[in-house]
Formats: C-alpha cells, sequence, structure tokens
C-alpha cells in the first residue's frame, strides 16, 4: 500500500469485513493468545509458590513484577479501548516470560550464551514494530494534522527502539548497582553488544516498514496494521 492512498481491507480472496472491539473477530489467534498466556502466567505462579516456600522475598518481589508485566498488554488494551493485534499481544507476553522469568530468574543468560543476544535482538524487532504503529496511527488519524513521510516514518520507529533500548541498560546499570544483581554481566561489552543487536533488530523494521509504505509489498507487518485499523475503527474515522 503506497503511502497516502487509502487503505482498503477488501482483496480479493481476502475479504473481510470490519468488526468492533471486543467482537469475536480473528478468534483462532485470539483464542491462542489467551491459551499461551495463561500457560506462562501459570508457570509464573508455580514459581513464585517455590520463592515463597523457599523465603526467597526478592525472588517473590521480582516475580511478581514479571506477572504484573505479563498482564500490561491486557489492561492497556481495556483502559484505553484499544485492540492490540493477538499476535503483537503473545510476543510481547513471551518476551517478557523468556527475557526476565527464564533470563534472570531461572538463569538462563549464564547457561546459554546466546540467550542474550537472541532476546536483545527480538526486543529490536518488538520496539520497532510498536514505534512503527504509533506512528503510522498518528499519521493516518483524520484529527491529527500530520503527513509524514515513509522515510521518517521508518526513522521513527528506529529511534524509538532504541531509546526503549537505552532506558533498559540504565535499568539494568541501576538494578546491579542498587541490588547487586548481575544484569549486565560483563559490564560495558554486555551493554555495547546489546545495543548492537537491538539496532539490528530495529533497523529491519525500519527498513520492512519503509518499503511496505513505500511499494506495498506484501509482509507480516502489513496484516498486523490491518488487523489494528479494522479493529479500531474509530481511530481512523473522519469527524
Amino acid at each position: 500500500m503506497p503511502h497516502g492512498e487509502n487503505h482498503s481491507p477488501d482483496r480479493t480472496g481476502d475479504e473481510r469485513t470490519p468488526q468492533p472491539p471486543g467482537s469475536e473477530s480473528l478468534p483462532r489467534t485470539g483464542k491462542i493468545h489467551r491459551r499461551v498466556t495463561v500457560v506462562l502466567q501459570v508457570i509464573m505462579l508455580l514459581g513464585l509458590a517455590g520463592a515463597i516456600y523457599e523465603l526467597q522475598w526478592f525472588t517473590v518481589f521480582l516475580i511478581a513484577c514479571i506477572l504484573l508485566l505479563s498482564m500490561l498488554p491486557a489492561v492497556m488494551s481495556r483502559r484505553f479501548a484499544v485492540q492490540i493485534p493477538a499476535e503483537l499481544e503473545v510476543l510481547v507476553v513471551l518476551f517478557v516470560f523468556a527475557s526476565l522469568f527464564l533470563g534472570e530468574i531461572r538463569g538462563y543468560y549464564a547457561r546459554f550464551w546466546w540467550w542474550d543476544v537472541v532476546l536483545h535482538t527480538s526486543s529490536g524487532f518488538l520496539l520497532g514494530i510498536a514505534g512503527f504503529l504509533l506512528v503510522y496511527v498518528l499519521n493516518r488519524h483524520e484529527k491529527i494534522e500530520l503527513h509524514m513521510k515513509p522515510g521518517f516514518v521508518a526513522l521513527f520507529s528506529f529511534a524509538f527502539a532504541m531509546a526503549v533500548g537505552a532506558v533498559w541498560e540504565i535499568f539494568e546499570f541501576g538494578m546491579d548497582s542498587f541490588f547487586g544483581l548481575n544484569m549486565q554481566k560483563s559490564g560495558l561489552i554486555d551493554t555495547m553488544w546489546d545495543l548492537i543487536v537491538d539496532a539490528i533488530g530495529a533497523l529491519t523494521i525500519a527498513s520492512v516498514g519503509y518499503v511496505y509504505m513505500r511499494t506495498g509489498t506484501e509482509y507480516f507487518i502489513e496484516r498486523w496494521i490491518e488487523r489494528f485499523v479494522e479493529a479500531n475503527p474509530r481511530m481512523f474515522q473522519r469527524q
């Protein structure tokens, strides 16, 4: 879909009728999301119970915070009446589970040298997608007078991902400094490699988004945008 053209979800062999938020559109992905989220939260609850039994109160605090983070996408959707694509929600929950619960609580960062690399690259992907969707919505909203070119949208998604990645590295430094953790592992080297792989993931998504807006080439991100627009029609209606 070239930039500036009206979005039209009705295509040959892919006709879909927009449905209001809360409807049973895309039931399969919605059910998969709910099941995956419940399974991961049950695993974390078992870990929480084990930490309480062993009187590891700091671990209890961390697992409780991770559980709250896993619920954040659903809470944000209800609080702001915005329907987030089910695939993106489940990826966020999986990332929180893999990075914080498995990585920090279960020590996967120490067990597998590649765990940190994979997750930081994934975070670049996820944050790039989030940044792209954010500025794409602003660009298409009829009540907001913004007409950003594809290059700027791509640049914003990249910068957004890198900014959040930098904030996360500050968080890791703070946790290591004040609570005696080892989130940074090898210090500066770990921080720099984390930012480098963040940049690789973010740059990939920014490039995909740029090509999509310029040429309309079909990518997974287009399907997510279509579903976001269809699930949130009020955000794109001319007033």
